[in-house]
């Protein structure tokens, strides 16, 4: 336990997203930013109808738009792929994960650097226009 948070199971919020082809998005998400497939449910015509993937300690949970639960959450739009929220990864080696999501083709909308406040960030576009930001700060131990 750390600060009276239970780690070793991660937290008790879990992001929850939407695709356009979710099956993509998770070979993206595990090879670019270096995700692991807890779990992957088929839908109807070959779409996910639910995947969970982790991060250390941390979890997503994703599927394409096309389901029950995509009419009420929608990947971002083009032109300007203007999103509503963002999601923030706590990761051990920040500069390793930048150089690694880099080289892969991730589009980095924010360099990395260092922060005021502590620890050392970069901001992500993933291939359907998520905003990922990956860091050092763990606000659980500040």
């Amino acid at each position: 336990m750390v600060n009276g948070v239970e780690r070793e199971r991660g937290g008790p919020i879990i992001p929850a997203m939407r695709y356009r082809d979710a099956a993509k998005a998770i070979d993206w998400l595990c090879e670019v930013f270096g995700f692991e497939r807890k779990m992957v449910v088929p839908g109807e015509g070959g779409r996910i109808a639910h995947a969970e993937l982790t991060l250390g300690y941390g979890m997503i949970m994703l599927g394409d738009a096309e389901t029950e639960f995509g009419k009420l959450v929608r990947p971002p739009s083009p032109p300007g792929l203007i999103n509503t929220q963002a999601t923030y990864v706590v990761v051990g080696d920040v500069d390793a994960h930048y150089a690694h999501a880099k080289a892969k083709g991730a589009e980095i909308v924010f360099d990395i650097k260092s922060q005021d406040y502590g620890g050392r960030d970069y901001t992500a576009r993933d291939l359907e226009g998520n905003i990922w930001a990956f860091g050092s700060y763990d606000p659980w131990l500040a």
